[in-house]
């Protein structure tokens, strides 16, 4: 029982160190897909990547999504990116999305917060959605692979505190 506590300890300080930050982010990743029959999770926080440039400031997350017994969709969200450089951070971030196939709609919840309804732009050609927006201190944008095409005029959206939810008629 011990030695599982400390291989547990060990993996998280791993996990969350500085220097293996993208290879902690994977093991996460890889960790989540063997949770697939809890039903689903997620995992998001703000990182501090001052260390590599005066200034930057990032966030990244995932969620592991395994609704109605599929196999699990990992879908990650936040303005870090892996390049063969490493870590870069966009002022653009990818909002936190679920989409969701109903029998008579398509229906689709993105988090932007900081943001106002003005901001939004949304555009859905056959099945690409492309959400973004634009404030002045913050910029999302996200392109989803719907299941099925469809046409903007069955869209329909609201925007609540930073939740935008978009309807799609089939």
């Amino acid at each position: 029982m011990e030695k599982d506590n400390e291989k547990k300890s060990e993996v998280a300080f791993d996990i969350f160190g500085l220097g293996g930050l993208f290879k902690g982010i994977e093991k996460l990743v890889d960790l989540a897909g063997k949770l697939e029959e809890r039903g689903g999770m997620s995992k998001e926080g703000e990182i501090n990547l001052d260390h590599i440039r005066k200034g930057m400031k990032g966030v990244y997350g995932f969620t592991v999504n395994t609704a109605g017994g599929g196999s699990p969709r990992v879908e990650t969200f936040g303005n870090i990116k892996k390049t063969p450089e490493g870590p870069k951070v966009n002022e653009e971030r990818e909002p936190i999305t679920d989409i969701f196939d109903e029998e008579d709609e398509i229906m689709i919840i993105a988090e932007m917060p900081g943001i106002e309804e003005t901001d939004l732009k949304i555009d859905l050609k056959e099945d690409i959605l492309e959400i973004s927006a634009v404030s002045k201190s913050r910029t999302y944008r996200k392109e989803l692979l719907l299941p099925s095409k469809a046409v903007i005029d069955n869209l329909t959206h609201k925007f609540t505190n930073g939740i935008l939810e978009i309807k799609i008629k089939k």
